[in-house]
């Protein structure tokens, strides 16, 4: 960050980071004192690797007017020290107090950005993504792409929940829009996470035990998230909603089960984002609401260094838990939740089957039990994630008919040992039958 702060014009903020904690000795939140001083007349706002915590300097809070004073908001928290003074590290809804007061990113960067992502899905063969609370910028972006012909991978967008009204109003259902680009569907955001400790569980924190998470600013009061999800769903949007801790999961299949006695039967291919730490009791439930689980099996390789120590074993045998799903009959859509962790495929697949965490010390797997097989992991990330996105007719397999988005692969991954298949590289990527992407022409 020193060394950034040199190369960076004056006015400019610091942005980016994906730190993590818990690589660190000893492996405690950082605070402003370690920046503030190569960073004196520079603002820093730098985010933790899962997006639900960030660290500020005090060039940032004070242009955002965060002080000793500055109460907690609703869904958020402003980590203090013993005095009661912002340590500068803001969780969930607080990140806001700093956001706001950062300039917008011009269209130019936007398009940039949007074009270097693009490239960077097709290096590594990945033709159609599920974009979780794009701003309304990002997608005129794409659309502007599309429009030039300029699109390599096909988008499904879907904004935040507090944005509700503006697709009800023209009568957006879901999945409209064409095989390149698609809305109808909306993001919603329970709670935080478990490595910012503000994933909403029914029971405290082995570590923190006066905390057991908590609610997003969406969910505060919980009515008003009721009320977004019945409009939503009575305009035929989908519903895509992040949960992670498990009474988290829990509320949200109560909302869920409401609006079903209350509109009818429907298919409406209800989502949970993550659903990482289940309540043994929902599984069932889970299941005969038909929601689909949709996953990403690298955090289990990340969290599984460290998550039995922050919810015990108990907690943690029911994380992740792939396998147990698929034994109640619900469908699985895999993903990666770039940028949170790489967008390569190879590694989700790796991670699904493999389950060996990252400090090397689960060679066997994490919770074993939970592992799929490679056609298995194979099928969620492919027709499963199609289906969730309601187009399971148009692309997902390569099938007669269908879209001719595939890729060519240096093995072949259901033969090869399963710890291989992390090295797996892409040679070609095609989507709507165009080569996009060819290793040979990038040497």
């Amino acid at each position: 960050i020193g060394d950034r702060a040199k190369q960076t014009p004056k006015g400019e903020w610091i942005m980016g980071g994906d730190w993590d904690e818990t690589k660190w000795t000893p492996a405690k939140l950082p605070t402003k004192e370690l920046i503030d001083p190569v960073t004196p007349e520079t603002p820093v706002f730098v985010n933790r690797y899962d997006g639900h915590m960030s660290l500020a300097n005090s060039v940032a809070l004070q242009l955002a007017g965060v002080t000793a004073k500055t109460p907690g908001p609703l869904g958020g928290v402003i980590v203090r020290d013993a005095q009661g003074n912002p340590t500068g590290a803001l969780k969930d809804a607080a990140q806001d107090l700093v956001n706001k007061v950062i300039p917008p990113l011009t269209h130019e960067q936007r398009v940039k950005a949007v074009k270097r992502a693009l490239a960077h899905a097709a290096s590594l063969g990945v033709t159609s993504v599920q974009n979780m609370d794009p701003d309304y910028e990002d997608i005129a972006v794409y659309s502007e792409l599309l429009q030039r012909g300029e699109l390599t991978t096909r988008i499904y967008a879907a904004p935040l929940i507090t944005q509700v009204d503006d697709q009800t109003k023209i009568g957006i259902r879901h999945a409209f829009g064409g095989p390149f680009l698609r809305i109808g569907a909306l993001k919603a955001f329970a709670d935080g996470s478990l490595g910012s400790a503000t994933a909403y569980f029914f029971q405290p924190f082995e570590d923190q035990p006066n905390n057991h998470g908590i609610l997003s600013d969406e969910m505060h009061p919980v009515s008003l998230m009721r009320d977004r999800m019945m409009k939503a769903d009575a305009a035929g949007l989908q519903l895509c909603t992040h949960a992670i801790g498990d009474q988290a999961i829990s509320m949200i299949l109560d909302i869920y089960s409401e609006i079903t006695k209350s509109h009818g039967a429907a298919d409406r291919r209800f989502r949970i984002e993550h659903a990482q730490h289940m309540a043994a009791k929902d599984f069932d439930r889970f299941a005969q609401l038909h929601v689909i689980a949709s996953v990403q099996p690298y955090h289990a390789i990340d969290d599984g260094r460290w998550a039995e120590a922050r919810i015990g074993h108990d907690r943690a045998s029911r994380t992740y838990a792939f396998r147990t799903f698929l034994n109640h009959g619900m469908r699985l859509a895999l993903g990666t939740d770039w940028d949170v962790a790489a967008l390569n495929p190879m590694l989700t697949v790796y991670a699904a089957v493999t389950r060996a965490t990252l400090d090397g010390k689960n060679p066997n797997g994490w919770f074993p039990e939970q592992k799929l097989t490679v056609p298995e992991t194979i099928e969620a990330y492919t027709m499963g994630s199609a289906y969730a996105e309601f187009q399971e007719n148009e692309k997902g397999s390569i099938t007669a008919g269908k879209l001719a988005d595939m890729v060519l692969l240096s093995d072949d991954i259901f033969s090869i040992p399963p710890e291989k298949i992390r090295d797996v590289k892409v040679l070609k990527t095609i989507v709507g039958g165009k080569i996009v992407w060819d290793a040979a022409e990038q040497k």
